[in-house]
């Protein structure tokens, strides 16, 4: 009877035949998704802090602009390139900030997946808003406290990019 590491191997292998995608590495970033989901649903039943039947639209807004700009901070950030760094190399600056990196080559599936989820802001979003929506349920006012924050620097990145384009405009660049 085949193991299921060779058989995760062989199908790995038939998938992408020619490139390395490591689907192991996603199954258990699945399941570290799964796990955080399943946690916040139990510290709600615990607590007993039910769902909310509808969201407020302005917690739906505020979470979607901290949703942005936490995930881009985690995976773009040169500030937070320590955290990325035994997962991913260093490419180029992005600009306003942000890295272009790579992943390490690892033989790891695990470490090759992690780099993966933590340096794409679409990837991490998922993550960043299920953990803030958590948190509207367990501690609202924490949460939209750590949101408003997360969101004010959201908009005065805009308006940053906005200035200095405005400037350069005026400037005739």
């Amino acid at each position: 009877m085949e193991s299921l590491g060779a058989r995760l191997t062989r199908v790995g292998q038939s998938y992408a035949p020619h490139e390395h995608r490591p689907l192991g590495g996603y199954m258990a970033a699945m399941g570290g998704f799964t796990a955080l989901a399943a946690a916040l649903a139990a510290a709600a039943k615990v607590t007993g802090k039910p769902a909310p039947a509808r969201p407020a639209t302005a917690d739906v807004v505020l979470v979607s602009l901290a949703t942005h700009k936490l995930s881009r901070l985690i995976a773009k950030d040169s500030v937070t390139s320590p955290l990325r760094a035994p997962f991913m190399r260093y490419a180029e600056p992005a600009g306003a900030a942000e890295l272009n990196e790579e992943v390490r080559d690892h033989d790891s599936s695990l470490k090759h997946g992690i780099g993966e989820l933590i340096s794409c802001p679409f990837c991490l979003a998922v993550w960043v808003s299920t953990a803030l929506t958590g948190g509207l349920v367990l501690a609202p006012r924490l949460t939209r406290l750590v949101a408003v924050a997360l969101t004010a620097t959201a908009v005065s990145d805009f308006l940053q990019l906005g200035y200095d384009a405005a400037k350069k405009a005026a400037e005739g660049d």
